[in-house]
């Protein structure tokens, strides 16, 4: 585990403009989704994170290490960008030549190298594509170059920005579930996300912003609970929870799977009190 701590962070690109005004927060292993709507500060926030940005004020720590004291190619072996536009990270012209580049440039050997990215390319099912031209592929197919990329090097804190563009449902669950396999190993997952459903299925903790600022952070069913940080942010619960509440129900739902089973049970629950409160009036009648 690579904790993360953030302390007192305000960040501008023009002193009259402030992009992040007094942000704390820590991140330890897990995975963590940062919502909000655009212009809240995240991708400022990530790109804090590995050192592509310094802070105004403040500090940014990646377990020991100050961002502020080490250069950007130093911080990469510890924290993996993945872009939000695949089109600003791809330069390479063959796709196992851009998803080897990481490896090679923090030391692996050539074999190493190969290795960690034909294993990275699998995982997100771009395997067979080795030798493409990335820019013959699909924007999908890119972004999930890009994350192949930051995957090969193996770093202990990988960070996404909105893993799920222009992906399919396919693509949307291979995503999700490589967030949950990196989490799972013990690694440090930070992942700027639109798709509230996609928070709800596959993360551990929540951190909301707005105008700079941090809002809340908490578990995912805190947070879609919060009908004022929901506003605040202008984001929306997820599908099953707006439902389950929509209905009554006496738990919110975050999930499908989390529904369809609070459901059944409630169900199950009326079902036996109208069969009591029947067999009762039958009685009452008999006398």
């Amino acid at each position: 585990m690579l904790p993360i701590t953030i302390d007192g962070v305000s960040f501008s690109y023009t002193p009259e403009a402030p992009v992040l005004t007094d942000v704390s927060l820590q991140f330890k292993a897990g995975a963590t989704a940062v919502i909000g709507q655009n212009g809240a500060g995240k991708t400022t926030l990530m790109k804090l994170l590995n050192g592509l940005l310094k802070p105004v004020t403040g500090s940014v720590r990646i377990g020991a290490i100050d961002t502020r004291e080490h250069p950007t190619s130093a911080i990469a072996r510890h924290v993996g960008l993945v872009f939000q536009n695949p089109d600003d990270q791809i330069f390479k012209h063959r796709v196992k030549d851009e998803v080897e580049f990481g490896p090679l440039n923090i030391g692996k050997s050539a074999a190493q190298a190969q290795e960690l990215a034909l294993t990275a390319l699998e995982r997100v099912g771009l395997r067979a594509k080795v030798d493409e031209n990335p820019y013959d592929l699909s924007y999908a197919e890119r972004k999930q170059i890009c994350v192949a990329s930051i995957l090969a090097m193996d770093t202990r804190v990988v960070v996404f920005d909105e893993p799920t563009i222009s992906q399919d449902a396919v693509g949307v669950r291979r995503m999700g579930e490589i967030v949950r396999g990196l989490a799972d190993e013990g690694k440090t997952v930070i992942s700027i996300v639109h798709d509230m459903n996609f928070v709800a299925e596959y993360f551990d903790w929540v951190v909301v912003m707005a105008n700079g600022r941090v809002l809340q952070t908490g578990s995912p069913e805190a947070v879609f609970q919060n009908k004022m940080t929901l506003a605040l942010a202008h984001v929306e619960a997820p599908a099953m929870g707006k439902l389950s509440t929509a209905m009554g129900m006496s738990n919110f739902s975050l999930t499908v799977e989390s529904f369809v089973a609070e459901f059944a049970a409630e169900f199950v629950t009326e079902l036996q009190d109208f069969q009591n409160k029947l067999r009762g009036d039958r009685g009452e009648m008999k006398l």
